[in-house]
């Protein structure tokens, strides 16, 4: 479900279900965790690059993730919603906390979990086609996996809850603007923006780079985020409007919430 190319200075891992618009299961988190760490044994890499195969950057989460999630963490997994969102959390933050910068290209879709990869990254490039949106709220949940704490971080609290309360999709121009994404670039320009990127990296020292990307992670309390959001998650996968809200989205419907 990922691909990994090694080019000069950069580690490339390609987000790679296509027939799927790469929507993301937990099995990809983890092997975008154990990429993450692949690339971090190479000291020749200078930037770690994340793009998507196909039409779309990630379409988000798989829906069917959900309903088998059981197999994974048990019937009782409600009991215990905790576990599964810092099992999704811990392989994201493996990329948001590694030495390495990292650079998303998005085309497309990008949508939910997959905006919450891009918001892990340190640069975020897209086309000027691409959708960006964070959905959760329409399935009846909030954006647990770092996305409402690193979309807070990027665009301040107004812009976030104009985002995740309304779930809202805006277009690169816009995301630009907000400071969402930090340019806009074709698709057939991706590979020179990748490789435009690495070589001014490159030209700084590896240790003051990752100095200064831990000082910048850290002026703002992201474990505090990342708590909440799973304290404020856990009651949400035990709600009826999560069932319904998941069938609606399947069935392309318009949901019918009963607050419970």
């Amino acid at each position: 479900m990922l691909t990994v190319t090694r080019h000069d200075n950069y580690f490339e891992i390609t987000l790679n279900r296509p027939e799927k618009r790469n929507a993301i299961t937990l099995e990809m988190i983890r092997q975008l965790s154990a990429a993450v760490a692949e690339a971090e044994r190479d000291s020749s890499t200078r930037l770690i690059v994340i793009r998507g195969e196909g039409k779309a950057f990630s379409s988000g989460l798989d829906l069917q993730a959900i309903w088998n999630v059981a197999e994974e963490f048990g019937p009782k997994w409600q009991q215990n919603p905790h576990a599964l969102t810092r099992e999704w959390q811990s392989g994201l933050n493996r990329l948001a906390h590694s030495s390495i910068p990292s650079l998303a290209l998005i085309h497309g879709y990008c949508l939910g979990l997959g905006l919450e990869i891009a918001l892990a990254c340190d640069f975020r490039y897209a086309t000027e086609d691409a959708v960006l949106s964070l959905e959760e709220t329409r399935l009846g949940l909030i954006p647990d996996v770092g996305g409402t704490t690193r979309l807070v971080k990027a665009i301040g609290i107004p812009r976030a809850k104009e985002l995740i309360l309304t779930a809202r999709r805006i277009d690169a121009e816009t995301a630009e603007r907000w400071g969402l994404i930090n340019r806009i670039v074709p698709k057939t320009a991706f590979d020179d923006a990748a490789t435009q990127l690495t070589e001014s990296i490159s030209a700084c020292a590896p240790l003051a780079v990752a100095a200064a990307k831990r000082v910048i992670n850290g002026i703002a309390d992201e474990a505090s985020g990342l708590l909440l959001e799973q304290t404020e998650q856990a009651p949400l996968f035990r709600t009826a409007d999560l069932q319904e809200g998941i069938q609606a989205t399947l069935e392309k419907r318009p949901p019918e919430w009963k607050s419970q």
